[in-house]
């Protein structure tokens, strides 16, 4: 199905049970993927992800989120910004991890459990934490 209503779709996806994704029409997905159980894409600002990556369960990836420089409004009706994420070749994305709208994580990365990516990250590296740092290089 996924090939039907995503804008690009590789060979051999893996999506598992109850992930939710939302403005499937503006994701790309490469070959050798695997989403597991309990993620939840949020994709109106695109989502592209490359070839080989393998996300563990209850991840999260968001494309979007509020601004609030208007001081008239409520914060939920304050303009929203919208930025693409790019997850690039050979990336393992933990279980829990939290992915924010404009990261880039680039080729052959790690992110660690329960992670917050509110930053794009280098390639060849390993990072943790809330918000995610770099805990190794291995290049």
């Amino acid at each position: 199905m996924v090939k039907n209503l995503a804008k690009k779709c590789g060979d051999n996806v893996v999506i598992k049970e109850n992930v939710y994704i939302s403005n499937i029409e503006k994701l790309e997905l490469g070959d050798n993927i695997s989403i597991h159980p309990m993620c939840y894409f949020e994709c109106s600002g695109g989502l592209m992800i490359g070839n080989n990556v393998s996300i563990a369960h209850s991840s999260s990836i968001l494309t979007s989120t509020h601004t609030y420089s208007d001081f008239n409004l409520p914060i939920k009706y304050n303009e929203i910004l919208k930025k693409t994420v790019v997850i690039h070749d050979d990336v393992w994305i933990g279980c829990g991890v939290r992915i924010l709208c404009g990261v880039h994580i680039d080729t052959r990365c790690i992110i660690g459990a329960n992670s917050l990516v509110n930053k794009s990250v280098d390639s060849f590296s390993i990072y943790g934490g809330v918000p995610a740092k770099k805990i190794k290089s291995f290049q």
